[in-house]
């Protein structure tokens, strides 16, 4: 890596430099793009990001899950400067390109499911998702979407819907969209029941089958592991029994992975955990290293229902991005990056766990590979500590680690390191977060 790999501070975070940046971002930017930490990059790579400060800080976020493979990383780089001087664009819906088509059928082919699949890409996660929706409700004829509680989906209209946090996501930006409905998840930590799986999969069918009706359900959406929600992996069981209910009532089952793909859970993809082949599988963020990039893989019955025209859009499957996915599957397979992943979780869980012991405020420490969190509580209880974690992120960052928050009641510290981090600033970045607890 031409960064170097520690971290370094030469000045308060943020430094100077980036606050004279930050109040030119307050000038020309809407208040409402809010910053978790206002240091502006220069460079990024490995497990590091570089400020204009000069100060180097140690990345427990990829940028929400995007950079798994690392910033600028070598093969998205090649891939992407050699594709940058040939052209940047077409639109595939008028001059095709190769690039689209190999990063379709590599999708076809590491989905689960060994079933007859189609492919098509667009922009972000959400619009990924808005148009799973579109294809579940072309292919079924029906129009009533399920989706659960501590759900995130993304923030157009239809997918502020399906998200179930109001604040900030919702506040103020209806009416949304229609025929979507809301079911309980198996949330382990905070279920009041004894078996959360088989309870929260009954309450959902008992609700389905009073308010909706089966036979009138397009799609149910949800993502593997609750991603904004707080990093909740639901109860054992819950989402197989979810997905058996699907196929049998005609319902199409979407598994919204655009946080938990590509690598990032210690599975190529969340679903394969416990073996679930959904319908329609959601794809974004760390799909091309930092590029715009998402996409929507599912059976061909399904995708090929649509009429021609039906789906698509301007920069969808950009040749630049297509690239960097290309690349970034390559890193994946030949870094052994599943594996990594796997490692990284070895390191940090029994670690959080050690704090666990020793802060009673840390309530649970959950989480799958390279995809942990820590949610904080009032110590002796369950109730929200949303105050600690502040105060926590506020030291982490003034010490030069980068974490991110998460959860439906604003009290879940989450850990995203990119998979290619060294394992040094690994441990260093758990020791000044166990600092910041002390």
């Amino acid at each position: 890596m031409s960064i170097p790999q520690e971290r370094r501070l030469v000045t308060a975070v943020p430094g100077p430099r980036s606050l004279e940046l930050l109040a030119r971002k307050q000038r020309a930017v809407p208040s409402g793009i809010g910053t978790t930490l206002p240091v502006f990059v220069t460079r990024a790579g490995g497990g590091v990001v570089e400020d204009a400060d000069g100060n180097s800080l140690i990345d427990f976020g990829s940028g929400i899950a995007v950079t798994n493979v690392g910033n600028a990383a070598p093969r998205v780089v090649e891939r992407v400067t050699k594709q940058v001087a040939d052209f940047t664009h077409t639109c595939f819906m008028v001059t095709p390109y190769e690039s689209y088509v190999s990063v379709c059928e590599k999708l076809n082919a590491l989905t689960p499911g060994d079933h007859d699949k189609r492919t098509f890409l667009v922009n972000s996660g959400a619009e990924a998702v808005e148009n799973a929706v579109k294809v579940a409700r072309y292919a079924t004829g029906r129009q009533a979407v399920v989706v659960f509680d501590h759900g995130y989906h993304g923030r157009t209209l239809l997918t502020m819907a399906l998200t179930a946090k109001n604040m900030p996501y919702k506040q103020g930006f209806g009416p949304f969209a229609p025929e979507v409905y809301r079911a309980p998840l198996a949330y382990p930590y905070r279920w009041p029941g004894a078996n959360p799986a088989e309870e929260a999969f009954a309450q959902a069918v008992e609700m389905i089958d009073k308010q909706i009706g089966a036979q009138n359900v397009a799609a149910v959406v949800i993502e593997p592991i609750a991603g904004e929600g707080g990093f909740i992996e639901p109860a054992k069981g819950f989402l197989p029994k979810l997905a058996e209910y699907c196929r049998a009532n005609g319902i199409v089952f979407v598994a919204d992975e655009v946080q938990t793909g590509f690598a990032r859970t210690g599975d190529l993809f969340a679903c394969e955990d416990e073996g679930v082949v959904p319908d329609i599988i959601c794809t974004a963020k760390g799909i091309a290293g930092g590029l715009p990039l998402a996409a929507v893989t599912g059976r061909a019955e399904l995708m090929d229902a649509v009429h021609p025209g039906g789906l698509g859009g301007t920069y969808g499957g950009n040749p630049l991005a297509c690239e960097a996915a290309l690349a970034v599957l390559e890193t994946i397979e030949q870094e052994d990056l599943v594996a990594r992943a796997r490692r990284i979780g070895e390191i940090m869980l029994p670690r959080l766990r050690a704090m666990q012991e020793r802060f009673p405020v840390i309530g649970e420490v959950r989480g799958r590979g390279a995809m942990i969190a820590i949610e904080l509580v009032e110590p002796g209880t369950k109730t929200p500590n949303p105050a600690v974690l502040q105060e926590v992120v506020k030291r982490c960052h003034a010490e030069g680690l980068l974490v991110l928050t998460a959860g439906t009641y604003g009290n879940v510290l989450r850990f995203l390191p990119p998979l290619v981090m060294p394992e040094h600033l690994l441990e260093e970045g758990l020791s000044i977060l166990e600092k910041a607890f002390s």
